[in-house]
């Protein structure tokens, strides 16, 4: 089978060095050494002041809201996943969707500013696949209305705008490091800021309220995470550049034979060094996107519509329509995508699209070359 993704594993023996090493210690949640070091790696890697590591990206994101200094509306993209939503929902926010832009799939930021009201106190943006918003444009609107800026940055571990860290931007910036994301510690998040006073908030928060030795001044939760995920993320940390470099190679080897097919990719602005995070596909109807999905299944390749449904429909929100949303989360569709995918399944996956497609006017699939081996660990570039 060729599912959508795997996770990168590292050499087990780098990995049970660093667990034997916790296991000598006894000292495996609570803030302990592996996590310490984590976080300073992060930080320094980043070039963000503050960064928290948490539980999983669901809990970075309420703890970005919690710190928010009142209730109100928060102004959201309706195509992401369906933890951005929950988390506004569940923090006591009212969601205020604004539809996508039908070129990069990311919030439409000409749309934000009708939005804004008197009880906006947010804007909350997804980098879809890892490709950034229009950060300035955003922050425009948010210094013009003295509103924080948030960014679900799930996606985006390595991807850089304009030869910086996309975590600069915004108030806070959170991450995954789930399972299933091209950097991961098996379950995992994270909190970036730039601010000292947020980042105090989110650190006392994180640790059920406590605000040092004054006690529980705060409404807080166990968003803490462990010494045993800390350690597979540093023992994946020095493979960095060959996880990038391979995710574009598969990049690159996709569009190549695709050329011509009729399919959209999502466009990128310019100043962006991709992680190529996922590979998404626009199909031109659902029923050629269902197609293709069939055809793939018959010969046990499982791809991902992601993101699929448009997140106003759900049933518990008030549904506002967003047509350009809704449209291409009826479309789109993620094509397998990990660090060990080799050139005969792409390949295939590729030829089955192609059977799949309604017309034959489109041109024969090229050769590939073979993809770039996992090597030996590179210096893992400055993110």
């Amino acid at each position: 089978m060729i599912p959508v993704t795997r996770p990168f594993m590292p050499p087990e023996s780098s990995y049970l060095e660093r667990i034997g090493s916790i296991y000598r210690a006894g000292h495996w949640t609570n803030n302990g050494p592996q996590v310490q070091e984590f976080e300073q790696r992060i930080t320094t890697l980043t070039g963000v002041r503050h960064f928290h590591y948490i539980a999983n990206g669901t809990i970075a994101l309420q703890l970005a809201l919690k710190a928010l200094p009142r209730q109100g509306e928060v102004i959201t993209t309706p195509f992401s996943f369906v933890a951005t939503l929950s988390s506004i929902v569940w923090e006591g926010f009212t969601p205020v969707f604004v539809d996508i832009d039908p070129d990069t799939l990311n919030i439409d930021a000409d749309r934000i500013e009708a939005a804004v009201t008197e009880r906006t106190v947010a804007i909350l943006a997804t980098h879809v696949y890892g490709n950034p918003c229009d950060v300035h444009a955003i922050k425009a609107i948010a210094d013009r209305y003295d509103l924080k800026v948030i960014y679900d940055a799930a996606h985006c571990f390595g991807t850089l705008y304009q030869g910086r860290s996309i975590f600069q931007h915004g108030d806070i910036s959170i991450t995954s490091f789930h399972a299933t994301k091209l950097f991961h510690t098996i379950e995992g998040g994270g909190i970036f800021t730039n601010d000292a006073e947020l980042s105090a908030i989110m650190r006392s928060t994180r640790e059920f309220g406590q605000v040092g030795q004054a006690g529980y001044m705060l409404t807080g939760i166990n968003g803490k995470n462990s010494e045993v995920h800390a350690a597979m993320g540093l023992t994946i940390l020095p493979w960095l550049d060959d996880i990038l470099e391979r995710r574009a190679d598969i990049a690159r080897a996709y569009d190549q034979r695709l050329a011509g097919s009729g399919l959209q990719r999502p466009a990128v602005i310019p100043g962006t060094r991709s992680n190529h995070a996922y590979y998404p596909v626009l199909f031109t109807s659902e029923q050629a996107l269902l197609d293709a999905v069939t055809r793939l299944a018959e010969i046990d390749v499982t791809p991902r519509r992601y993101f699929a449904p448009s997140l106003n429909t759900l049933p518990w929100v008030p549904h506002a329509p967003m047509p350009v949303a809704e449209d291409v989360a009826t479309r789109v569709l993620c094509l397998p995508s990990y660090h060990d995918l080799e050139t005969e399944s792409i390949e295939r996956i590729t030829d089955a699209i192609l059977e799949s497609l309604p017309h034959s006017d489109r041109h024969p699939p090229a050769a590939i070359p073979a993809l770039c081996r996992p090597g030996l660990a590179r210096q893992t570039m400055r993110l």
